[in-house]
């Protein structure tokens, strides 16, 4: 049984990985991860091509990590498909974690199917029961977490560092793709036969819940797509801060693209490559 590091120990663990982690290739990095993070580790993947460039790579390496996904019930049917297909590539089964049934059934029945474009706080409330609530069951006792991002995605994960403690679950997070570029990724994709989602290929270069994705216009940033009517820089679900996005819009400020509740509307009517790339290299 492996006992939880305090905060101190996990500041120094964080701080320690990711300075060795930087000169080494993502093989090397997945393997000083398994060996230096004690306990149990858990890829949560979306299926969006840095998911699949490191399910690959953990894969690849043999990795004791467990790969898990978050079903929110709400993904297109293209993710579906690049799931059923990671599992077939692979030869192995990625475990799923819906969200809460009665919270689903309640949110539903007091917002509506799309309730999510009432307000930031609605959208907020969907993301919680949809992802985050699901992520902490999925991270329950894990000593290491490790995820897809990359400083290259937005000004929010501009900062993204290879390691860093998460002193509110009680782990260290790894980002061991943090420093790469969509360049790199796509190389990795391409050069190893990774399947991947067709919907990057039609303009998404992120890719979540249906509903609050689209594809990007000519010249705007990659997470642009993702919850598009809210303001610019909070494309943030509440997986990776702390704090739901849009938390900083007031009450009354949101854009006018956001739909009126339907309870507000009826108040108001009573009384919203590995050859050429040396990051590759194994």
């Amino acid at each position: 049984m492996t006992l939880p590091l305090d905060r101190a120990a996990l500041d120094a663990l964080a701080e320690d990985l990711a300075s060795r982690l930087r000169p080494l290739a993502l093989p090397e990095r997945l393997a000083l991860i398994d060996a230096t993070v004690d306990g149990r580790l858990v890829f949560t993947t979306s299926f969006g091509l840095e998911d699949q460039a490191l399910t690959h790579a953990l894969r690849m390496a043999k990795s004791r990590a467990e790969i898990v996904t978050l079903d929110t019930g709400r993904l297109f049917p293209e993710t579906y498909d690049t799931w059923a297909e990671t599992e077939a590539a692979y030869g192995f089964r990625i475990r799923a974690y819906a969200p809460e049934r009665e919270a689903e059934e309640r949110f539903v029945e007091e917002s509506g199917i799309n309730g999510f474009r009432h307000s930031v706080a609605a959208r907020q409330a969907c993301c919680g029961f949809r992802k985050v609530e699901p992520l902490g069951r999925a991270l329950t006792g894990a000593a290491g977490w490790l995820t897809g991002l990359r400083a290259g995605q937005s000004a929010n994960r501009a900062e993204t560092p290879l390691a860093e403690a998460d002193h509110a679950r009680g782990l260290i997070k790894l980002n061991p793709i943090a420093d790469w570029t969509r360049e790199v990724l796509a190389e990795l994709i391409h050069e190893n036969y990774v399947p991947y989602n067709v919907l990057h290929d039609r303009g998404f270069p992120s890719i979540g819940c249906a509903p609050c994705t689209r594809a990007v216009k000519v010249g705007e940033p990659e997470r642009a797509g993702r919850w598009w009517w809210e303001q610019a820089g909070k494309q943030e679900c509440g997986l990776h801060v702390s704090g739901a996005p849009g938390s900083e819009i007031r009450q009354g400020q949101e854009p006018a693209a956001f739909e009126p509740a339907q309870s507000a509307t009826r108040q108001s009517s009573e009384s919203s490559s590995t050859k050429t790339n040396p990051e590759l290299a194994a």
